[in-house]
């Protein structure tokens, strides 16, 4: 699936979580910058950013592979290579200053831009962004670049995911992924006519809303409602045009045929 998900708050602002990150575990990766200390060569000490084909240059060095290396890993390399050309028992630390980063955007408590340390989960990061609100919708959404730059758009199921707990769901994160949490939305169908609470029936859109559903809310029918001849006005999406769906509901409460789902606007004459 290669379409972008429309459903995007507006208003979401940019966040970092401040947090210990185990730079044992980390593994340098590009756009990260490092801050290199040589202490018997201060010549050498600088602050680079890795590449996006995985490497640094460094004075005299020149081109250094780092992708995919541990902190401690590239010390121990700097070091060798140092001892090698220009002097001996090279002391050199590498300190991550700027880490690979994703967003986490939606119906989270705290969206923004999160640190990846070491392999990190969707739950992971998801309890990083303070959890999931009860606005959430019931999928998720990754976009991931590709090499091309297109956005390629994986979809969680997220109560497989978190109430099941299929793990085959709980999947790595890569660096520059965008996590995105839908906020769910506030619809409305319309139930007119021999009801005892006529008007607007709200309904998340995730969850929908049935026929029968619709009526119990607006507080059931009276006992004048001729229930053999209720109407659905639809809008065609297509040709915008209004569309008549004739309902007997005495059938439907009793099982003969099956409950309708509504959709945003519909409107239920209850003659």
């Amino acid at each position: 699936m290669l379409f972008i998900l429309s459903i995007i708050p507006s208003n979401i602002r940019a966040y970092q979580e401040t947090q210990a990150l185990p730079l044992n575990e980390y593994r340098i990766g590009a756009k990260d910058l490092l801050e290199i200390t040589v202490f018997n060569l201060p010549e050498l000490s600088q602050t680079v950013r890795v590449s996006e084909d995985g490497s640094i240059t460094l004075s005299l060095l020149g081109r250094v592979e780092v992708a995919g290396m541990a902190a401690q890993d590239l010390e121990k390399k700097l070091a060798a290579l140092l001892d090698q050309q220009y002097t001996k028992n090279a002391r050199v630390t590498v300190f991550i200053k700027e880490f690979q980063k994703v967003a986490v955007l939606g119906a989270v408590g705290r969206p923004g831009m999160y640190e990846l340390a070491g392999p990190t989960t969707i739950l992971q990061i998801i309890s990083q962004a303070g959890g999931l609100t009860a606005q959430a919708m019931n999928e998720l959404y990754i976009l991931r670049q590709g090499k091309d730059a297109s956005k390629t758009r994986i979809t969680i199921d997220l109560e497989d995911l978190v109430i099941k707990g299929n793990q085959d769901l709980n999947i790595l994160l890569q660096p520059k992924d965008e996590v995105i949490i839908p906020i769910d939305q506030l619809r409305n169908v319309f139930v007119y006519g021999e009801v005892r609470n006529p008007g607007a029936i709200p309904f998340l859109l995730s969850k929908k809303i049935t026929l029968l559903q619709a009526i119990a809310q607006a507080g059931g029918t009276t006992d004048w409602a001729k229930k053999t001849r209720v109407t659905i006005k639809r809008k065609d999406k297509k040709t915008g045009k209004e569309v008549k769906i004739p309902v007997n509901l005495k059938k439907l409460i009793s099982g003969k045929t099956s409950d309708i789902v509504l959709e945003e606007g519909d409107v239920v004459i209850v003659p």
